[in-house]
């Protein structure tokens, strides 16, 4: 498993070679090391500074946390599919004397669509290109979270998969996962289970009659995690992961920051059903990779 670790047996690439994709194919994951250049995280982490400068505390914080949930029931969670929403970490009491980025689980899930930043971080050939390796035929861009994982407080990510929580059917979602600093053991890098992405989903995560959400388990049995492989990626690095690929974070127990992207794809062709958690308005429809001038 030391492709998984070891940089310097992955190159950087417009387009895969029959290798990554078989490799990608086998074992739900690829780790493509520098296919993000430096200048290209610092704009999106620029830009989040930006965003951040701009927040205005709300009455009644939400925190985000998938020890206990609490977040999947509450409305500003559940209406955050097309707009720019802030989440803080998982804490008995939220800190407002702290610097927000010392502060925050992540903001989500539409900066790709509503930020020009981010829309041009995303929507460049090389990343069209990719999606196209990795089996996209026509593919939307569902979602997407600049993840903060601050020093000594970024919590734990439990083992879980994507296609659970955006249903489609037959499953297509994949995730574009893009280290902006170092990711390592120590300040909380991503593990996985290579192959896993093969097994049957386990859960389904959808909105209820209520009005709320509920996790319905359609298998019990707990991922084998003892077979967990680290994921450590430089600046810089895209992770691909596939939808059905179970994977994990630890807590950051290091006096650094693990700053990160993600993207989650979806095919056009694919049914999107109804109860899933996130949904947009009909004024705000999926895309693709297509430019768009976002005002």
């Amino acid at each position: 498993m030391d492709k998984y670790t070891d940089a310097d047996k992955h190159k950087s690439m417009a387009e895969l070679s029959d290798t990554q994709i078989q490799d990608f194919e086998n074992d739900g994951v690829l780790v493509i090391p520098e296919f993000f250049t430096t200048d290209e995280c610092d704009s999106v982490q620029n830009r989040m500074t930006e965003l951040l400068s701009q927040y205005r505390p709300q009455e009644k914080e939400t925190v985000f946390s998938t020890t206990d949930n609490t977040h999947t029931q509450e409305d500003y969670f559940l209406t955050s599919g097309d707009k720019i929403r802030f989440f803080f970490e998982d804490s008995e009491v939220v800190d407002k004397s702290r610097p927000l980025e010392l502060t925050l689980n992540k903001v989500g899930h539409a900066l790709h669509d509503l930020d020009p930043v981010f829309s041009n971080f995303v929507r460049q050939p090389k990343l069209a290109k990719l999606a196209s390796d990795v089996g996209f035929l026509s593919p939307l861009l569902l979602q997407s979270m600049y993840i903060f994982k601050p020093p000594k407080i970024g919590g734990e990510v439990v083992w879980h998969t994507d296609h659970p929580f955006l249903w489609t059917d037959p499953p297509s979602v994949k995730g574009l996962w893009v280290a902006l600093e170092d990711a390592t053991i120590e300040n909380g890098c991503l593990w996985c289970l290579p192959g896993l992405h093969k097994e049957q989903p386990r859960q389904r995560f959808r909105r209820n009659s209520s009005g709320g959400t509920e996790m319905i388990t359609l298998n019990p049995d707990p991922f084998p995690t003892e077979r967990k492989v680290p994921v450590e990626a430089k600046k810089g690095t895209l992770v691909v992961l596939d939808g059905l690929l179970p994977h994990w974070s630890g807590p950051n127990t290091s006096s650094r920051s693990r700053h990160a992207f993600t993207l989650h794809l979806i095919e056009e062709s694919a049914e999107y059903p109804k109860d899933n958690w996130l949904q947009r308005s009909d004024d705000m429809p999926l895309r693709g990779f297509e430019t768009q001038i976002v005002d």
